[in-house]
């Protein structure tokens, strides 16, 4: 059997759902096991729809399928956890660069000129913005209540150098993706960026940065 786990670090506290891989008698014998340690209803509401479905599901735990499904369900969950943190944010580094109309710009051959600087004039508290759309937005949730508490703590996040690590479980969901010819574009744009963090494009960069030079002589910017 095997049992994939979600609840992060706070799962002692707040719960934690499982993922159960298995023959369905082994399941059978250990579902008291599994009912006490999942977290149970709780306060969430149920699902319009599901009172003549029934299961366990809705109590935080399910059996999945044979052996290696639940690992497999859990693999998948955590694809989806890299697309959702990648889609958080870029959303809010999109909001902390609205004020870049008020900011000088080198006006050169190398450079893209801003058109219609006067639409980018917002300084926005990134701190409070999480924070309300932690209440009834259609994009809350517990990463967004994450998200809300580092910036709480530190709105510049200087703590952090942005070198972003994967498990694992991310390459194997593309992969399966691959072998299964399902599309997952975001999902493997996420697992990319993360390369991307840990200076793993560096040499690509500088070789994009010498063909330009090559071909047209564009003499390569510092570092601001």
């Amino acid at each position: 059997m095997d049992v994939g786990t979600s609840g992060g670090v706070w799962g002692l506290e707040r719960g934690y759902c499982m993922m159960i891989g298995g023959p369905e008698a082994a399941v059978g014998r250990l579902d008291p096991i599994f009912k006490t340690l999942a977290p149970g209803p709780g306060d969430i509401a149920p699902t319009p729809g599901r009172e003549k479905i029934g299961g366990t599901a809705e109590l935080g735990y399910l059996h999945c399928g044979p052996s290696g499904a639940g690992h497999f369900v859990k693999m998948v969950h955590n694809g989806i956890e890299y697309g959702l943190m990648a889609a958080y944010a870029e959303g809010i580094n999109i909001l902390r660069h609205a004020n870049i109309g008020k900011r000088e710009h080198a006006v050169d051959a190398e450079t893209t000129p801003l058109r219609d600087p006067e639409l980018y004039q917002y300084d926005l508290n990134l701190r409070d913005i999480a924070e309300l759309w932690r209440r009834g937005s259609v994009v809350a949730s517990w990463l967004l209540d994450l998200t809300a508490s580092a910036l709480a703590k530190d709105p510049a996040l200087a703590n952090f150098a942005g070198r972003v690590s994967d498990s694992g479980e991310g390459r194997w969901t593309i992969k399966a993706a691959i072998d299964e010819a399902v599309p997952a574009p975001v999902l493997s744009t996420a697992l990319y960026q993360r390369f991307s963090s840990r200076g793993e494009a560096d040499f690509g960069d500088k070789l994009l940065s010498a063909m330009r030079y090559e071909f047209g002589g564009h003499v390569e910017k510092p570092k601001s």
